[in-house]
């Protein structure tokens, strides 16, 4: 089962940047999508973006309130996968949370679909 672990939460000012790391220990996270959540306290988890594998020519989807802002990528021969967050707000202020499913939907992100959630990493956007 793969395991995943994310960091590059922290503190920033409204308008900063931050990038979030997903890291698995190892295979077989390349066989899968990743994904991003977030939940921000009182409110239930929202799915941001995901990205495909390289069998689906790593298609990625975005939440329309990420979108232009925010930019999934992945690096398989490191077996990580990150969120690029531009302009963040205050509204952007959650954990953060990656997790795997066997691909991307057009439709959207459902968390039901997803598997192997990491812990989470802070992201706290001050005004």
């Amino acid at each position: 089962q793969v395991q995943l672990v994310e960091s590059g939460g922290g503190l920033v000012q409204a308008g900063d940047s931050l990038r979030l790391s997903c890291a698995a220990a190892g295979p077989p996270f390349n066989y899968y999508a990743i994904g991003w959540f977030r939940q921000a306290p009182g409110k239930r988890r929202e799915g941001m973006s995901c990205i495909n594998n390289n069998d689906y020519n790593n298609f990625t989807y975005y939440a329309d309130s990420v979108k232009g802002r925010f930019t999934i990528s992945r690096d398989d021969a490191k077996y990580t996968a990150y969120l690029q967050m531009n302009s963040l707000k205050p509204e952007d202020t959650a954990v953060y949370y990656c997790a795997i499913a066997a691909y991307c939907s057009l439709g959207g992100m459902d968390a039901g679909r997803f598997g192997s959630w990491g812990q989470g990493t802070q992201v706290t956007v001050s005004s």
